[in-house]
């Protein structure tokens, strides 16, 4: 008898999260961005097992946090017995409580802020940034998208290089020029020197491979009847889900951030007339790192090019609106916001029961007219915004007759592919086609085809 196979999940690494409350942020935003750098550090493999919160008017110079609260958060490291918090108010620690192996930051610190932190809770320390560039790293497939997470990683670390030599005590040694340093050269200058070299040429590869990106695009421009949508949003909105239904693809779904990084490009199905492409693009995030923002802009390029956008929206996160706004903001940062813009609030099965599924869609088309509520696991759903999706392309569309003789009925495939066929007749000179398609293409088959 053959032996049952278990598979058993490894299990997640535990962290901590901490995170300051400034005067101008609400309780709000600030619980939305800790459940937000939460799911990240579920993306990463760790759970986070204890938030230390702290309201100040500032961020410490020196470590953050203040004293207090960082004090607090090394007992917590430690496993210490008898650990309180700044009031006195004793911490329960649960069993393991010193198997932590990361701390969590909810902002971008400098270096010499996480370098202090590091020191006092004897753990290492990732600010958000660092969490979401460690993401890209890990998501990254394509030549772009890992060149593009090079640069992004590689400038994030520069400036952090002469603290990792301070604390790896080697700062301030110096030799003469050898094996390629110069007079006096440390290890830390040599390193900074290498990051700019290879940042140099990342941007050579990078610059290389858009000109092989804008080469496809225009490729596909020049095809019969061709229109272009691209799928927008903040990250986990359900983008690669609607893309699957909409095309049929095999793209990945994942309950993950991030689980999308390279665009993909599919056409929509059923096809029609024209004949539509559809994008996927990254997702985007509150405090997304600029310089991830600018090594993606050729990524989201397909944003800028496209003849319509679908911003997809999770409609059952009670943050929507915060998260609409950073998508705005993104796009008018690559130069995308004047494209033709349709707002898709997707998730709709994930709000409640049909009482509160229908409550909220009243609520949603009140406030944005002319969106789409929807949930891309409902077929019917899909069918509707795929109708939705072709009419917007069909507005433009011309209507002509064209002549085919007898002798000339090798021809009958370019007038299909070209156009819709609305009807067919035939008289003893050939067949009449009463079509529908694109200007140009209609004027193009006309110039070819035309009664006698």
């Amino acid at each position: 008898m053959p032996e049952t196979q278990v598979v058993v999940e490894e299990p997640l690494m535990r962290a901590v999260m901490a995170a300051v409350q400034l005067p101008n942020v609400s309780d709000r935003e600030f619980e939305a961005s800790l459940c937000e750098l939460r799911e990240l550090a579920k993306t990463l493999g760790y759970e986070v097992v204890h938030t230390f919160v702290q309201k100040r008017a500032g961020f410490d110079r020196t470590g953050y946090l203040g004293v207090g609260k960082r004090q607090e958060i090394a007992s917590f490291v430690s496993g210490e017995a008898g650990a309180v918090d700044q009031d006195g108010v004793p911490i329960l620690l649960e069993a393991g409580a010193g198997d932590i192996e990361l701390i969590l930051v909810d902002h971008e610190i400098s270096p010499s802020q996480a370098r202090n932190l590091e020191v006092e809770a004897g753990c290492q320390v990732m600010d958000r940034t660092m969490v979401i560039l460690e993401i890209f790293h890990r998501n990254a497939r394509s030549r772009a998208a890992k060149a593009q997470v090079e640069i992004a990683r590689l400038g994030y670390m520069a400036p952090r290089l002469r603290e990792a030599a301070k604390l790896a005590g080697s700062q301030g040694r110096q030799r003469s020029g050898v094996g390629g340093r110069g007079a006096g050269e440390s290890h830390t200058e040599l390193d900074r020197r290498k990051i700019r070299d290879r940042i140099a040429e990342l941007h050579k590869e990078i610059l290389a491979m858009e000109v092989e990106r804008k080469t496809q695009r225009a490729r596909r421009q020049v095809n019969q009847g061709l229109a272009s949508v691209t799928l927008v949003g903040y990250t986990n909105a359900g983008k690669s889900t609607l893309m699957r239904a909409l095309t049929g693809s095999d793209v990945l779904v994942a309950n993950k951030l991030f689980a999308t990084l390279d665009t993909t490009v599919r056409t929509l199905h059923p096809e029609g007339v024209p004949r539509v492409l559809v994008s996927d693009t990254v997702g985007f995030i509150k405090n997304l790192p600029h310089g991830l923002v600018a090594s993606f802009k050729s990524t989201l390029e397909e944003a800028m090019d496209a003849s319509l956008l679908l911003h997809v929206i999770d409609a059952s996160d009670p943050g929507f609106e915060r998260q609409l706004e950073v998508t705005d903001t993104v796009l008018a940062e690559i130069g995308a916001d004047a494209v033709p813009r349709l707002r898709v609030f997707n998730k709709i099965d994930f709000v409640g029961d049909e009482a509160a599924q229908a409550e909220c869609e009243a609520s949603l088309r009140a406030a944005y007219p002319g969106c789409v509520v929807m949930s891309a696991r409902n077929p019917e759903d899909v069918s509707r915004l795929h109708q939705q999706i072709m009419s917007v392309f069909q507005e433009e569309l011309v209507e002509a007759e064209l002549f085919l003789p007898w002798s000339a009925q090798q021809f009958r495939k370019a007038i299909y592919e070209g156009c819709e066929v609305l009807s067919e007749s035939a008289n003893e000179d050939g067949a009449i086609f009463h079509v529908r398609g694109e200007p140009a293409v209609v004027e193009k088959l006309q110039a070819q085809f035309t009664a006698p």
